[in-house]
């Protein structure tokens, strides 16, 4: 698999470089220390399997960067790398599309724990944000369930249907309702229709919200290709 890691700090890209090839032993890793050159390198690799992006560049906004590499390289997953864990950052970051938000002040062991998770498909959010976000409330008396009980373990006990959870994975990877559509052969309205269930099932008032709230409830989704 290949790889791109964006920072101008020699050290910490050392420091992923060797968390990369314990992960994956045939890794090709490539580098950049300005976004100019990053930008150039994804265009030369359309293959990327990964970029790893820090917010703090020298030429170039990490948002706007970030923004960029979603516009022109939709296909290829792109994980946030920060010196800081401010909660309105990872939820700027997941709302462009970012698949995680890794804090460089964690230790090698957590960075091996987040890129597991995001290679398996899942998104990664530090804990510190996830102890911060209340779980949704439990479904009411009318599901069968106490509104006062504790929070949902499974995504039926919000009474979401297997398709629904299905689009409830592919959101969680950052896919587009039109991505969703093609990997699930579905129609957009029907889609929507998905999506709008999710959101009230969590009680979420967006994508990202509910991407938070899954993330601190540990649901283990399927791991859908696309």
């Amino acid at each position: 698999m290949k790889y791109l890691l964006v920072d101008d700090h020699a050290l910490i890209r050392e420091a992923l470089r060797g968390v990369l090839n314990e992960l994956d032993e045939g890794a090709k890793i490539l580098d950049a220390s300005r976004w100019g050159d990053a930008a150039r390198l994804l265009e030369e690799h359309s293959d990327l399997a990964l970029v790893l992006l820090d917010l703090g560049l020298p030429d170039r906004d990490g948002f706007a960067a970030l923004e960029e590499a979603r516009a022109h390289h939709p296909k290829i997953p792109i994980v946030i790398l920060s010196a800081s864990c401010d909660r309105d950052n990872v939820v700027k970051a997941l709302d462009l599309g970012a698949v995680g938000f890794i804090p460089k002040s964690g230790e090698r062991e957590v960075m091996l724990s987040a890129l597991r998770l995001i290679f398996s498909g899942g998104v990664y959010i530090p804990p510190e944000i996830l102890s911060r976000s209340a779980p949704p409330p439990a479904p009411s008396a009318a599901s069968g369930r106490r509104a006062d009980g504790p929070a949902p373990t499974l995504p039926a006990d919000l009474g979401l249907t297997a398709r629904q959870v299905d689009v409830l994975a592919l959101m969680m990877r950052g896919k587009s309702n039109k991505a969703i559509c093609r990997i699930l052969n579905l129609a957009e309205p029907t889609v929507k229709n998905h999506v709008t269930a999710i959101l009230k099932a969590l009680k979420a008032s967006n994508r990202t919200e509910a991407v938070i709230m899954v993330g601190a409830l540990g649901w283990k989704l399927p791991q859908l290709e696309g």
